[in-house]
């Protein structure tokens, strides 16, 4: 068995990116093999820089990766991120300290760089609040009885004057970008797409051999204005009777307003032998059980957390949101990295503006970096923690200010997986 010190971690070479991407396959119990076309299509998502590797011998053993990133903050604006992806451990090589390692060099990059915040989605939870992590948002799925939901067929067309039009895969390419923009700077946690996701989501780039395509719908205002588009797939399901019972698969629904979202969840309800709609992952609060006449129809299939973020600049993290309340409230981070911790004064103002600066003064409330990060973007509550022993109150209310400067009035999302 090799040491720890046998085992290089390192960002690895163009030459190595094929082993590496088998050690990807092999950590997420994927095919062992891997093909040219894969190799290609997913050599472009990487900086080589930002690719690392632990090798045993020539062998690698574990993988880590991460790439640009924008994330909204509450109030719109955008943040630079460190996104990670494609983090794992081959099993022959676990708990010898492989992961720590990886993690440490990527996220002191990332801090060397001027990114705001780290992000990852966790396909394990009790994993990364070691590195100072907090899950941040949270989705969940719906599935709609169709049936069941009260809708009069006949009244399918959007009734704001509006119209649902099938579109093809160049065309979303052309209407979505801009249409996604909308979203994301009204959406906190929503996180940037570049071209090329736009190019793998509609099969113009293909990662897997297996990839379906998608029907694609989108929605005109009255004013023909596309406000909102939806990506979905059918089975092929019918009853001994010979009734269709088909499901229809969302892959992605974006709306940038109500109406739009409205109209494309009464679409997707509305297609002939569809009986039941997956809504993909949404946001906790999501709209879509009371677009329906009966919302008991769409009962939740699944939910979890789901972004994760490591803040690695409290200043500018805490200066790049807005507020909803006025107040002064001095933090007491611990960050066991060493890359983001100590005393701050939060300050919110008129208008939700806030600024925040090292402090001396006594802390009202001491918490994690991991905990701070869960609190940033609004979706989870200091009394909550402080319940739980994880965020303590150096003054008496400090956690019930917290909330009330922290907390959003609609929770955050991230609609996409990475």
């Amino acid at each position: 068995m090799s040491s720890r010190a046998d085992i290089d971690v390192r960002p690895i070479t163009e030459a190595e990116f094929p082993g590496w991407l088998r050690a990807v396959h092999a950590g997420f119990l994927r095919e062992p093999s891997v093909s040219e076309e894969e190799i290609e299509a997913r050599r472009g998502r990487f900086d080589p820089g930002r690719v690392l590797g632990a090798f045993d011998g020539d062998r690698c053993v574990a993988t880590l990766a991460s790439f640009t990133q924008e994330l909204t903050a509450v109030g719109g604006a955008p943040v630079p991120a460190n996104a990670v992806t494609g983090v794992t451990v081959t099993a022959t090589h676990r708990r010898r300290g492989l992961l720590t390692r990886m993690m440490a060099q990527d996220l002191a990059a990332a801090k060397e760089r001027g990114d705001v915040v780290a992000t990852l989605i966790a396909a394990e939870y009790p994993i990364y609040g070691r590195y100072g992590f907090g899950p941040a948002t949270s989705a969940s799925e719906w599935t709609v009885d169709v049936p069941r939901a009260g809708l009069d067929p006949r009244r399918a067309v959007p009734e704001d004057g509006g119209r649902v039009d099938l579109v093809d895969a160049p065309e979303v390419r052309k209407l979505g970008p801009e249409l996604y923009e909308r979203l994301r700077r009204a959406q906190p946690g929503a996180v940037s797409r570049d071209e090329r996701w736009w190019k793998v989501n509609t099969g113009a780039l293909r990662l897997e051999p297996s990839w379906t395509e998608p029907f694609f719908a989108c929605y005109r205002s009255a004013a023909g204005e596309v406000e909102g588009l939806v990506a979905y797939t059918a089975d092929d399901t019918w009853g001994d009777t010979k009734q269709p019972m088909c499901t229809a698969t969302v892959r992605g629904l974006i709306g940038a307003t109500p109406a739009a979202e409205r109209a494309l969840w009464r679409y997707l309800c509305s297609i002939d032998w569809i009986v039941k709609v997956r809504s993909g992952w949404r946001a906790p609060d999501d709209l879509l059980p009371h677009f329906l006449p009966d919302p008991r129809a769409a009962r939740i299939a699944t939910q979890a957390d789901w972004l994760w973020v490591r803040i690695l600049d409290v200043v500018r993290a805490l200066e790049a949101r807005t507020y909803e309340a006025v107040g002064s409230l001095v933090l007491e981070v611990a960050d066991g990295d060493g890359l983001t911790g100590g005393r701050y004064r939060l300050e919110a103002s008129e208008g939700g503006a806030g600024t925040c600066a090292p402090s001396e003064d006594g802390a009202d409330l001491a918490l994690g970096v991991g905990e701070l990060a869960s609190l940033w973007l609004g979706d989870e509550s200091a009394v909550r923690l402080a319940a739980l022993g994880r965020v303590r109150e150096g003054r008496a209310g400090a956690a019930r200010q917290a909330d009330a400067l922290l907390r959003t009035s609609r929770r955050p999302w991230c609609p996409d997986m990475f």
